[in-house]
């Protein structure tokens, strides 16, 4: 079943009409229970939640998440030393500018402090790295 066609269903219920029909449910009916109607937002929420995340998805750069290769990071170093901008830099390599600052931050070319987006992650007293 797709994600929209559950949701109209759940909100149906949660409005009190047979999503089938689209009669009013009867008087008393189990729709109508507190612990029924708050499971049934629940759903209509988490459906909602996924959609979104979803269309963000859709969105963001192609090589959002994919591993950086020797090559990819040679011309991302190439074009920075050339003075092409990050934002420029990231339209090419189909990343974000987060991403572009974060590797050329790692790569020692900027600092922390030269980096116009900020890091999502901080480094712990042990190392590893956590949300911040």
């Amino acid at each position: 079943m797709k994600e929209q066609r559950a949701l109209d269903i759940l909100q149906s219920l949660v409005d009190g009409v047979d999503p089938s029909t689209g009669e009013e449910l009867a008087p008393g009916s189990i729709f109508q229970k507190v612990d029924v109607l708050r499971a049934l937002l629940a759903g209509v929420a988490a459906l909602e939640a996924v959609a979104a995340r979803a269309q963000r998805r859709a969105n963001l750069p192609g090589n959002v998440g994919r591993a950086w290769s020797a090559e990819e990071e040679a011309l991302l170093v190439d074009a920075f030393k050339c003075g092409e901008s990050p934002a420029e830099i990231a339209v090419r390599h189909a990343r974000t500018l987060r991403a572009i600052e974060a590797r050329l931050e790692k790569l020692g070319l900027i600092t922390a402090e030269q980096r116009t987006t900020s890091t999502r992650y901080v480094r712990a007293a042990s190392g590893r790295a956590s949300r911040s």
